[in-house]
C-alpha cells in the first residue's frame, strides 16, 4: 500500500485540528449510513455538529463526555438535515471507527500540532 503524496509543513498548518468534548449524541435517523448526530464543545471555538459513522464501536451515552480531536476549518457539509460543521477524526478499519482524542484530559479548543 502505497503512503499518499507528500505535503509540506505549511501545507500541514492550514489545517485546523483541535480538542473538543462531546456533549450530546445521539442516533441520526435520517443518516443513509448509521451514525450519531454529535455536539463538540470546542471551548472559545463554539459548540459544533457532526455526523459520526462510530456506531459499531460506541454507544451514544459512553460517548458523553469523551474528547476527541477534528477539524474545524473545512466548509460545512451537508448531511441528510444536519449541516456538519467539523470532522471528528477517527483510525478507520473497514468499517469499525475508533475516535482519536488526547491519552490525558486537556482544555477544550486546544490546537493539534
Amino acid at each position: 500500500m502505497d503512503i499518499t503524496p507528500e505535503i509540506s509543513w505549511a501545507d500541514f498548518e492550514k489545517i485546523d485540528m483541535r480538542v473538543g468534548t462531546i456533549i450530546q449524541a445521539e442516533i441520526f435517523k435520517e443518516a443513509k449510513k448509521p451514525a450519531y448526530k454529535i455536539m463538540v464543545d470546542f471551548g472559545e471555538f463554539g459548540i459544533r455538529k457532526s455526523s459520526a459513522q462510530v456506531t459499531r464501536l460506541y454507544q451514544p451515552e459512553e460517548l458523553i463526555g469523551k474528547q476527541v480531536i477534528a477539524v474545524l476549518n473545512f466548509p460545512p457539509k451537508q448531511i441528510a438535515n444536519l449541516k456538519s460543521e467539523c470532522l471528528i477524526m477517527g483510525v478507520v478499519d473497514g468499517a469499525d471507527v475508533t475516535l482519536i482524542g488526547p491519552g490525558k484530559p486537556v482544555a477544550n479548543g486546544l490546537r493539534i500540532g
